[in-house]
């Protein structure tokens, strides 16, 4: 069957539908269709980094957070300043010895190692003595001479050396009288014969046989008088003197000996090694560095502020980093009578230039636990006078 609809009335029907329509909402018409864009500059990717933008500024914002809270906690929580408690901050420290021979010689051996205690007197090396034992046998052998010189001039004339003496006086005295004699005669007889016996030569000749006769016995009785008295003050006194001085150059070998052996001064703790056997040693030249342990100290510097409240003798109470929970007693020994101005390795809550007085805190660490340098914290307890800034009043 066949259905025909006039022209007219769809489309009046269509523009009844249109009006409808337009009295609701205007009509959006569609762009013209665009080219898609490249793919650098995709849309995707502007949006995963808005992404991560934010999620390092949210990160940010929560690590900020945490931090203020942790400082906050951290202020809170922290005891407060005690006005009794004086609070200072320094390094232990402790005396040092650089130990050397005395001689200059090669070392033999060395007995000890880095960290060995060793006691006062104890041997810790060796040097070669074969040059300076055979010195002293040469040096001991000049003083027996010498000693024997001396017991010599000491003891005097032996009494058979007197005798002799007085032998040679008799001998000298008989060749007088036999020159005396021969001289009378001859004299008698040139003057009964009026020089004609005798010549002049001859009896010039006997004459002075009679004085050099006469000069032997004078020589002889002296030579008697020394054997009696004996040797002089003033020979004893130059052999007594040259003993000496043999006795005193034995010695310096036995000394030079005994300094072949480098003893311990006190009762310390290795610290270095430095030399080793075989090396050639000098006074100038240390071989042990010891640390004496006691007593033993914490170099600390009270600002000028803070110094009326410390004195001599005021107890402290020591602590260090590498054992927590644990003090050490001890007590100030030496204030400084200098102001310094403030040194670099000081620690010091406030960290500005300005002038500072170096203290020793003693510290008794019977253990020796507390090292070289260590750093430390020292409690000084303040009486309320001292910290008010009011002089102590005296016991």
């Amino acid at each position: 069957m066949d259905i025909n609809v006039d022209a007219p009335s769809v489309d009046k029907k269509v523009s009844d539908d249109t009006k409808e329509n337009s009295s609701l909402a205007p009509v959006q018409l569609a762009p013209p269709a665009q080219p898609a864009p490249p793919a650098e500059t995709a849309p995707p990717a502007q949006t995963g980094t808005t992404r991560k933008k934010k999620a390092l500024v949210a990160a940010l914002v929560v690590l900020a957070v945490l931090a203020i809270g942790y400082g906050l906690v951290r202020y809170w929580a922290q005891p407060k300043a005690d006005p009794n408690l004086l609070l200072l901050y320094g390094n232990v420290d402790l005396r040092q010895v650089e130990l050397a021979f005395n001689n200059s010689e090669r070392i033999a051996e060395v007995l000890v190692q880095e960290g060995d205690r060793v006691t006062r007197g104890q041997v810790l090396a060796r040097l070669d003595t074969s040059r300076l034992r055979a010195q002293e046998a040469t040096a001991e052998a000049t003083v027996q001479g010498q000693q024997a010189a001396v017991r010599k001039l000491h003891a005097g004339s032996r009494p058979e050396e007197i005798a002799q003496a007085q032998a040679n006086v008799v001998s000298a005295k008989a060749d007088l009288v036999n020159a005396d004699q021969t001289w009378r005669r001859l004299s008698t007889l040139a003057g009964l014969t009026s020089g004609r016996a005798i010549s002049q030569q001859d009896l010039d000749g006997a004459k002075a046989a009679l004085g050099v006769t006469r000069a032997r016995v004078t020589v002889a009785e002296k030579a008697l008088d020394l054997a009696v008295i004996g040797p002089r003050p003033e020979d004893i006194a130059q052999s007594e003197a040259q003993l000496r001085a043999e006795q005193s150059q034995l010695d310096l070998l036995r000394l030079k000996l005994s300094d072949a052996d480098l003893v311990s001064p006190t009762d310390a703790e290795v610290r270095s090694r430095l030399l080793e056997p075989g090396e050639m040693v000098s006074p100038q030249r240390p071989v042990f560095n010891l640390a004496i342990t006691d007593p033993k100290w914490i170099r600390a510097y009270v600002s000028e502020t803070d110094l009326g409240r410390v004195h001599p003798g005021t107890k402290a109470t020591i602590s260090a980093d590498g054992f927590p929970g644990r003090t050490f007693p001890g007590w100030i020994g030496f204030i400084s009578p200098v102001a310094e101005f403030t040194p670099k390795p000081v620690q010091t809550e406030e960290l500005r230039s300005s002038l500072v007085y170096e203290i020793r805190v003693f510290v008794r660490d019977p253990q020796d636990n507390m090292r070289l340098g260590m750093p430390a914290t020292v409690s000084l307890e303040m009486d309320p006078a001292d910290a008010q800034g009011q002089p102590q009043s005296k016991p």
